[in-house]
C-alpha cells in the first residue's frame, strides 16, 4: 500500500507526467470566491463556471453534499468540484466541513482518477475555511484513494 506524499507547493500546477485531477472542497450553497478556489480561477475559469451552472441547475441534477463534479481544464488535467461544506459559517452547528460529505465524493474522485490513470492533487481539503481536522480528513484519503492504488500528492502552500 503506498501512502500520501506531501510536499510544499501550489496544487494548482503539478509537475509529474500523466493525468492529473486535482481536487478541492465546495461548499452547498454555490459560493466561489475564497480560498483554494482563487487560486483555482487564476488558471481556469472553467471549474468556477462548471460549479455555478452545476449549482444553478440543482433542482434537475446530482448537486448537494457528498457529490463531485469533475471538469477538463487541459489535455492531461482535470478538476475535482467535491460539494463538501454545508454553508460557509461556523455558527451553532459548528463548522462548515462535512466529513461524511467528503468521504462519499473522494470516493466518486477515487472512481474517475481510476477511470482516467490519474494521480490526484489536493491542498489539504476541508481544512481552511471549512474548519475541518486533517486528522478526520487524512484517513478518508487513505480509505478512499490511496488504498485503491491512486497515488495522492497533498500541497502546503506558503506557511506552516
Amino acid at each position: 500500500m503506498g501512502e500520501i506524499t506531501y510536499i510544499r507547493g501550489d496544487a494548482t500546477a503539478p509537475s509529474v507526467k500523466g493525468v492529473k485531477l486535482i481536487a478541492h472542497v465546495c461548499n452547498d450553497l454555490g459560493g466561489w470566491g475564497k480560498g483554494f478556489v482563487v487560486a483555482v480561477s487564476r488558471r481556469w475559469p472553467e471549474p468556477e463556471a462548471a460549479y455555478r451552472a452545476w449549482h444553478r441547475g440543482r433542482a434537475s441534477n446530482d448537486f448537494g453534499l457528498g457529490a463531485a463534479q469533475f471538469v477538463q481544464v487541459e489535455p492531461s488535467v482535470w478538476v475535482a468540484n467535491m460539494v463538501g461544506q454545508r454553508g460557509i459559517r461556523s455558527g451553532s452547528k459548528g463548522v462548515p466541513v462535512r466529513y461524511e460529505a467528503i468521504d462519499a465524493a473522494l470516493g466518486r474522485l477515487a472512481e474517475k482518477a481510476l477511470e482516467l490513470k490519474a494521480s490526484v492533487h489536493m491542498p489539504r481539503i476541508g481544512c481552511g475555511l471549512a474548519g475541518g481536522k486533517w486528522p478526520r480528513v487524512e484517513p478518508l484519503i487513505n480509505e478512499r484513494l490511496v488504498r485503491r492504488g491512486v497515488a495522492v500528492t497533498v500541497y502546503d502552500h506558503g506557511e506552516n
